[in-house]
């Protein structure tokens, strides 16, 4: 195989990401000669394999509900049939709309090159390119930007590699729905596919190794949440270690020791989801001298900044929040030291996120359990989603909101919108924290009735013990 000769560059970025696109396209335009370099598909995870597809299919999946649901508003309605071909076809239209338009906002970059192709590290400022159209070219750059991501971890389990097995990638490429899907996992992955599946008439298990699902979540919000799966007909299995696997005529054998006892699954599929691995090694971070943590994570500082000076890592390659929004913050944080002359840091950056589960689970800030850890004098405010007059017109009642603030300040200090729009609500509480408002903004605001924001009037009104 050739080797091309060597090119330098003002800037290399490796991967296509949410930090990287909108970052390589900033770097081109101030005038620094920069190449992308993307092994797969421009757009990253998020694109690819993360948020869009997953959001178009779980669209897919509330419609299927509401018309089950039918009945209860009184629209009459018959059978309900899922096609998933056409599910997935309607998911694959869009990841491909979203991906030709990424592709062609980086082509129509004067001074940036698109180099599709595996870059690996064999010095501190030099990689080597495999290209997918043959050859091999060295490539050196005064900076490099690593955003090249994290992929589906495999878990350690006996008989895995001899049978077939889903991830968070595959699965949205089934063409039929699975009679009994089990899922190994109880996070955001696990619960927005196993709530899927189910509404698409799969019948679904999840086994979940921890005491709660959602284990960063406070328990009150991680049981709201297992009551509304087991509302929907799911099985839920908690501490719960997966063993062992093995293939059967019917699907797949899953052993399980849960308080002792050894469980046996049986399903059709396997779906892990049981977390994300950092490709800091598919791009051989060691050979740059990167230092890594204990997880394998290139390791950062405030500013994003690498032990190698020159060379940054952004997004979830970096062990920070792994989520479309701070990997994109990321890229103004370089953007704004790099080309603006500013002094951005990530320190103290508010993380908001949602489980698009259904109802969602929108989160910001601190849990009750960091509030209570840290030493404030906190005061917890706390109503459910049946109180609120949106959720009952719309005949959506399930979940809670609950808001940590400190009792001296007034500050608002998190939140957990578990319901209808859940996120919706969550970053109308974002705006008043990055704001510095005292929650008595918020609750003697006028606000428009009857919308979902509107409880937030009503929901300081419920501070528990008080």
């Amino acid at each position: 195989m050739s080797t091309e000769s060597p090119s330098h560059y003002d800037c290399l970025v490796i991967g296509s990401g949410q930090a990287a696109n909108p970052l390589s396209q900033a770097l081109a335009n101030a005038g620094l000669r920069t190449a992308l370099i993307e092994r797969e598909h421009v757009g990253g995870t998020c694109v690819n394999e993360g948020c869009t597809p997953t959001k178009t299919m779980v669209a897919s999946a509330r419609v299927a509900h509401l018309a089950r649901r039918g009945a209860d508003y009184g629209v009459l309605t018959g059978p309900i049939q899922i096609d998933l071909k056409k599910v997935r076809e309607r998911k694959r239209n869009i990841v491909e709309s979203f991906r030709t338009g990424g592709e062609k906002r980086v082509g129509n970059t004067k001074g940036l090159d698109l180099i599709l192709g595996e870059a690996k590290f064999i010095g501190p400022k030099v990689l080597r390119v495999k290209k997918r159209d043959g050859g091999e070219v060295e490539l050196s750059g005064d900076k490099i930007f690593i955003n090249a991501g994290c992929r589906p971890t495999l878990p350690e389990l006996d008989g895995l590699a001899a049978i077939p097995y889903l991830t968070s990638t595959s699965i949205m490429e089934l063409d039929a729905v699975p009679e009994h899907l089990i899922i190994l996992g109880g996070g955001y992955v696990g619960l927005e596919f196993g709530q899927m599946f189910r509404r698409f008439g799969s019948r679904v298990s999840i086994v979940q190794s921890g005491e709660q699902l959602l284990g960063r979540e406070d328990v009150d919000v991680a049981e709201a949440v297992l009551q509304i799966l087991r509302e929907d007909g799911i099985d839920v299995l908690l501490n719960a270690k997966a063993t062992g696997v093995a293939e059967s005529a019917t699907g797949i054998d899953l052993t399980v020791e849960q308080s002792g006892k050894t469980v046996k699954l049986s399903g059709s599929h396997l779906l892990l989801a049981t977390g994300r691995s950092p490709n800091a090694d598919s791009v051989d971070a060691a050979a740059a001298g990167l230092q890594l943590d204990k997880h394998g994570y290139i390791r950062v500082n405030d500013k994003l900044e690498t032990n190698v000076p020159g060379v940054y890592a952004l997004g979830d390659i970096n062990g920070g929040p792994a989520f479309t929004h701070i990997s994109y913050d990321d890229f103004r944080i370089i953007r704004s030291n790099l080309l603006e002359g500013g002094n951005a840091s990530i320190a103290n950056r508010l993380v908001p996120y949602t489980v698009f589960i259904d109802p969602q689970l929108g989160r910001v800030g601190l849990t009750e359990a960091e509030a209570r850890a840290s030493g404030r004098k906190i005061r917890v405010a706390k109503m459910p989603m049946s109180w609120v007059a949106r959720a009952l017109e719309t005949d959506e009642t399930r979940g809670l909101m609950k808001v940590i603030v400190d009792a001296e300040s007034k500050q608002i200090l998190g939140a957990a919108i578990l319901g209808i729009e859940g996120g919706e609500v969550m970053t109308q509480v974002q705006l008043a924290m990055m704001g510095k408002l005292p929650y008595t903004v918020l609750k003697d605001a006028v606000l428009a009735h009857p919308l979902l924001a509107e409880s937030l009037n009503n929901l300081f009104a419920y501070f528990e013990g008080e």
